[in-house]
C-alpha cells in the first residue's frame, strides 16, 4: 500500500485522539485521514501522547539531518488505550531503513487461574520420524515389547505409571531427543561483523548528519544486504545439493 506519511497537529478537536504532544504544528493531508480513520474505529494514536525530547519523537529525518518528521504512529482500540505506558523512537536501532524504531511499552493484567499451571520440563521426542515407515515399524515392535513385559499391577496410579516410563523409553530407543533448530544457520561470524559495521555508520549519521556520513551509510547498507543474500544463497544451494544426493540414494 506504501507510505501514509502522516503528520498530526496539535489541535483541541484532535486532543481526544491524538493528545498534546505530536512534534508538528500542522497537519498533512494524510494527517486528518489517521485521525478521522482513528475515530472512526474507535482508536487512538498512543505516540502523540506521551511527552518527550523532540529526538525521542521524530521517526523519520531528511538526509540533511535538519528537517524531523513524525510519520509512524502506533494506534490502540481506546478500550485498552491505558495499556499502552509510553512510546518512543530509538534512532541508535540499526533496522536497515531510514526510519527510526518505534517502542511502545505495553502492560496488562490478565486473569490468573486459581489453579497452578505446571510447565513442561520433560523431553520432547523427535516425533518426524515417525514419518518414516521403518523407524515407525521399528517403534510399534518397541513399544509392544514393552508393554507386554510389563506386570499385572492392581495399583492404578502405579500401572499408569509404569506404561508412561515404556512409552518414554521406546521413543527415546527409536525416535530420539528433538533437537532445537537454528532460526538461520547461515549467519556465523562473518555475517555478524557486516551487522557491526552497519550499525556502527548508523550511529555516525545520526551523530554527524553530513553527506559523507549518508553515502558511507547506504554503502555499508548494500554491502551488508549483498552478503547476507549471497550467505543465505549458498546455505540454500548446499541444502539443495544434499536432497538431490539423498534422493539418488534412495531409488
Amino acid at each position: 500500500m506504501g507510505d501514509f506519511s502522516a503528520k498530526v497537529e496539535r489541535e483541541n478537536i484532535f486532543k481526544p485522539t491524538i493528545g498534546n504532544e505530536s512534534l508538528h504544528q500542522d497537519s498533512n493531508d494524510n494527517g486528518v485521514r489517521i485521525v478521522n480513520f482513528a475515530t472512526s474505529k474507535n482508536l487512538v494514536v498512543k505516540n502523540t501522547m506521551f511527552p518527550h525530547r523532540n529526538i525521542h519523537k521524530c521517526t523519520w529525518t531528511f538526509l540533511d539531518g535538519k528537517n524531523h518528521n513524525q510519520i509512524d504512529h502506533v494506534l490502540i482500540d481506546r478500550r485498552w488505550r491505558s495499556s499502552i505506558l509510553d512510546a518512543q523512537s530509538f534512532r541508535g536501532a540499526d533496522c536497515d531503513t531510514d526510519h527510526y524504531l518505534v517502542v511502545a511499552k505495553v502492560g496488562e493484567r490478565w486473569a490468573v487461574s486459581k489453579q497452578a499451571v505446571q510447565k513442561f520440563d520433560g523431553e520432547r521426542f523427535n516425533l518426524r520420524k515417525l514419518n518414516d515407515v521403518e523407524v515407525r515399524k521399528e517403534y510399534q515392535i518397541e513399544i509392544t515389547n514393552a508393554l507386554e513385559n510389563l506386570s499385572d499391577d492392581k495399583d492404578k496410579n502405579r500401572a499408569w505409571k509404569n506404561i508412561k516410563e515404556s512409552n518414554k523409553t521406546s521413543a527415546k530407543k527409536s525416535l530420539g531427543l528433538h533437537e532445537l533448530k537454528q532460526h538461520k544457520p547461515w549467519f556465523d561470524e562473518e555475517c555478524l561483523c557486516f551487522l557491526y559495521q552497519r550499525k556502527k555508520a548508523k550511529m555516525l549519521w545520526v551523530q554527524v548528519p553530513s553527506q559523507s556520513s549518508v553515502d558511507n551509510l547506504y554503502s555499508v547498507r548494500h554491502e551488508a544486504r549483498i552478503h547476507f543474500r549471497n550467505k543465505k544463497k549458498a546455505h540454500l544451494k548446499v541444502k539443495l545439493r544434499n536432497l538431490r544426493l539423498t534422493v539418488r540414494s534412495k531409488y
